[in-house]
Formats: C-alpha cells, sequence, structure tokens
C-alpha cells in the first residue's frame, strides 16, 4: 500500500491519484536541475537562456508608462528578487508587477511589467543571478490574467532502481494521469513551505482572529527540519517573547522576520502593523495558504470517497474551459440529476472541468455527496465562513472562488535515463502545466517519495 507522507498530510495532501509504485530519487541536488519558464496566454514563453526575450503581448517600441521585461533568476525568492530590482531601479517595489510566483530553488525566466522606467535603465539592471531584458512597452500592468502556464525541465537524480524499472514506471504513471485527465490540482508543497510548513498555519489564525498567534506562528515556531540554529533561535523567542534579544540574534537571510521583530520592538504589541512591514502579496499568501489547505483536504475527501475527478456527481461544481485550455472559474453551473449527464459529456470533451470551491467569506460549498464531505472538513478544521473578513488587516481578506479539481498534463516527455553514479540513474523530464498548478504535485506521483526533505521537495 502507498504512504503519503506525513509532511504532505499536514499540508491537506492525504492521498496519491497513481497506483503505480514511485520510482524514488531525488530533486534540486543543483539549481540547474529544476528549470521553469513562463508562458502567457498569446504563447509567449519567457526564455532562461540569456538573451533570449522575445516580443510578448503585442509590447511595442514606442515609450508607455510600463516596460515588460524578462526576468531571468537563479535561486532567488521571486519577492526578494523584484524589491533587489526595485532597489536597483531606485524605485518603489510596488511600480513592478508579476504575473505569477516562482520556485527560489530554481532557474526560472517570468515576465514582469515595471512602471515609468526605460529600455536603457532596465537593461542596466544586472546582479548576483539576477537578470533583467527588455522585451517592449506595454499597455498596462501584468497581472495573472495574461499568464497561460509554464514550462519545466526538471531531473531526477539519484535513482536506485533498474533502468527497465524507471522506464516502466513512468510509463504506467504517465498512462494512469492521462486517464484521469491529468493530476489533482493540489496546492504544492511550495505553497506552505516543506522544511518548516507554517504558511497556512499563520493564516489559520489570522482567519480565527488572532494575529499576535499568527505572528508568533510565523516569528517562532521551529521545525526540526531548518538550521539547527534558527530553530534554537525560534525557540527561545516562543518561550521568552523577548523580540528585541530576537532582533539581534535572527540571522540576516531570515529578512522577513526581522522587518517585523523590528516594528516589534518600536511598537510593542501592534502585530497587525509588524505584518504590514511585508509585501501585500506576501500577507495574502498566509491567509491564501490556509484556504489551501482546505481545498486540498476537500480534494483528498474526494479521492478517498472514490469520486473521479473527471466526471460531475450531482450537487458538483463544474467550469468551462477557455480554447487555451483554462478553466473560467467565472463561468460555472451546478450539476443536477436533470443536466449531469449533458455535463459528462461536455467534461469529456475537455469543454469543462469539475471545481471544488476555495472556502471564503463568499464561497459556498457544493451539494450533493461532495458538500457533505466539504461540510464535514469544516467542521473537524473549526472554520466558518465570516472568519475571512479580517478586521485586523482588512486588505488581506478572502472572498474565495473554484478551482479546478485536476489539471491536465501537457507536452509530457522523459527524456533518455542515464547513469548518474555507479549505482544510480538520472532522468529529465519536461511538461507543461497551466497556471497555478504544481510541478511537485506531478513529480510525486512519480516519485513517491518517501521522505519528502531527502528528495528535495
Amino acid at each position: 500500500m502507498l504512504v503519503v507522507p506525513e509532511i504532505e498530510c499536514q499540508m491537506g495532501i492525504e492521498v496519491y491519484a497513481t497506483k503505480t509504485v514511485g520510482i524514488g530519487g531525488a530533486i534540486r541536488r543543483s539549481v540547474e536541475d529544476f528549470v521553469v519558464e513562463e508562458t502567457l496566454v498569446d504563447g509567449s514563453r519567457a526564455n532562461a537562456q540569456p538573451n533570449a526575450s522575445k516580443r510578448a503581448l503585442g509590447a511595442m517600441e514606442a515609450r508607455q508608462r510600463f516596460l515588460l521585461c524578462a526576468l531571468v533568476k537563479r535561486n532567488w525568492d521571486t519577492f526578494i528578487a523584484v524589491k533587489n530590482v526595485a532597489k536597483e531601479l531606485g524605485i518603489g517595489q510596488e511600480r513592478i508587477q508579476i504575473a505569477g510566483i516562482k520556485d527560489a530553488k530554481a532557474v526560472t525566466a517570468q515576465y514582469i511589467t515595471i512602471e515609468g522606467v526605460s529600455v536603457e535603465e532596465a537593461a542596466a539592471v544586472n546582479f548576483k543571478d539576477v537578470t533583467l531584458h527588455p522585451v517592449g512597452y506595454f499597455r498596462e500592468q501584468l497581472c495573472s490574467f495574461y499568464l497561460l502556464g509554464n514550462n519545466f525541465k526538471i531531473t531526477i537524480k539519484e535513482i536506485d532502481q533498474p533502468k527497465t524499472a524507471v522506464e516502466e514506471q513512468i510509463t504506467k504513471v504517465e498512462t494512469e494521469v492521462t486517464a484521469a485527465g491529468g493530476i489533482p490540482n493540489f496546492y504544492g508543497h511550495q505553497r506552505f513551505g516543506t522544511t518548516r510548513a507554517i504558511t497556512h498555519l499563520v493564516g489559520k489564525a489570522m482567519v480565527q482572529g488572532n494575529i499576535e498567534e499568527a505572528a508568533m506562528v510565523f516569528l517562532a515556531k521551529p521545525s526540526i527540519h531548518e538550521h539547527p540554529e534558527s530553530m534554537r533561535i525560534r525557540g527561545e523567542l516562543e518561550a521568552t517573547k523577548n523580540f528585541q534579544q530576537a532582533l539581534k540574534d535572527f540571522p540576516t537571510q531570515l529578512r522577513f522576520e526581522k522587518l517585523m521583530l523590528a516594528h516589534l520592538v518600536s511598537n510593542p504589541g501592534d502585530f497587525a502593523g509588524a505584518f504590514g512591514r511585508l509585501p501585500l502579496k506576501l500577507q495574502m499568501l498566509f491567509v491564501q495558504a490556509w484556504q489551501s489547505y482546505l481545498f486540498n483536504r476537500f480534494l483528498s475527501a474526494r479521492v478517498k470517497a472514490g469520486f473521479s475527478l473527471c466526471k460531475a456527481e450531482v450537487g458538483d461544481f463544474v467550469v468551462s474551459v477557455e480554447r487555451s485550455g483554462l478553466p473560467m472559474i467565472k463561468a460555472s453551473r451546478i450539476a443536477e440529476s436533470s443536466n449531469v449527464s449533458e455535463i459528462n459529456e461536455l467534461i469529456q470533451a475537455g469543454k469543462m472541468r469539475v471545481a471544488l470551491p476555495i472556502f471564503g467569506a463568499k464561497q459556498r460549498l457544493s451539494s450533493g455527496v461532495m458538500g457533505e464531505l466539504e461540510k464535514q472538513v469544516l467542521e473537524e478544521e473549526s472554520v466558518e465562513a465570516q472568519g475571512f473578513r479580517i478586521s485586523a488587516i482588512p486588505e488581506i481578506s478572502a472572498r474565495g472562488e473554484l478551482r479546478a479539481a485536476v489539471c491536465p498534463v501537457k507536452d509530457f516527455k522523459a527524456g533518455s535515463i542515464s547513469a548518474d553514479s555507479d549505482a544510480e540513474f538520472c532522468v529529465p523530464l519536461e511538461f507543461m502545466l497551466l497556471r497555478s498548478a504544481y510541478a511537485t504535485i506531478l513529480l510525486r506521483e512519480l516519485m513517491k517519495p518517501h521522505d519528502l526533505i531527502a528528495a528535495g521537495f
């Protein structure tokens, strides 16, 4: 029987969708083993290779308000990279907009817009492991609306199974995924943090109205998987609540924590203000991570109950699908006994998908059997809709919406399996996923790792 690691269960990911045993191995043994290249809705693809940027989204040479650029980074957190680009340009961080957050421990290429700078100014930005390639001027600032998805080039290393077995298992998993219409659209490990999976717990405390607890979870909840010194310092802060001492002790790389600590030293008890020192998108990410955890639990419950992810049951939400393949979250219906057969024909034709709620202040639950499963999860987690209206920090309140239950895997290709060492193999993979889907969710189905940390997740 396939056993899901406890760390994943803590993220709400409680099941595998495929029954094939995993190939094992590890990812991210080097940064270059994990390459992500963003694709926009017009097909434009950001290229991780230097000076390979091309025209995108109809960008033009005539100067306008927003400059579209390809941002290529190596081993950088997206928010911190953007902050440093803004610093290099001498502008406020709010003048830079992204379409999506990219992996930190990876080589990534993505589009950004910068307000009020020239091609020459942007082209001069070049600091360690970050380059900026101007593409042209664009009519408005970038947002997730323009993002189609991401192309991945990932090498799995340290596979200690026979080459023929690895080939067979990859083929079997690919066949299972194709038959299921794709991978379960779980929110992946990056949403929560793997070595310190606390992002959703911060959001949970916020939704429960306890901003002080949220701050203490973010600052002081230690993890056995993080650096021993960081674990020790967090443990001391958790025990003493001595923010002044923590500000001295926390290492410089924990810059977001130090921003909050500095505020608490100057403004004792102002925990909402301390969160206000962080980028707004990061503040929002805490609540979104709690919503993501609940969604993962809903999706796990559906799989456990034996319901298909590509067949609607009475009471399910379903959403239409654009020609590009993106689900149209605003174009939803509820499957009823009178139309469920017609809806399932549209699902099989690729024109609709089953969707589950990302629960929030305005998002209702599914009906029917799925709705009962969702209610059970909310009762277990003591969640109420009004909690997502966060009075202490109104900007991060969450209305909720729908999310497709499954994400198709496009252009999947496993390269030649080669020797990684005397007794181990490696295999390069390429595939494309639509926006908001996670490569690690496909990788976990292929690898079935017993130890997520050791496997590089």
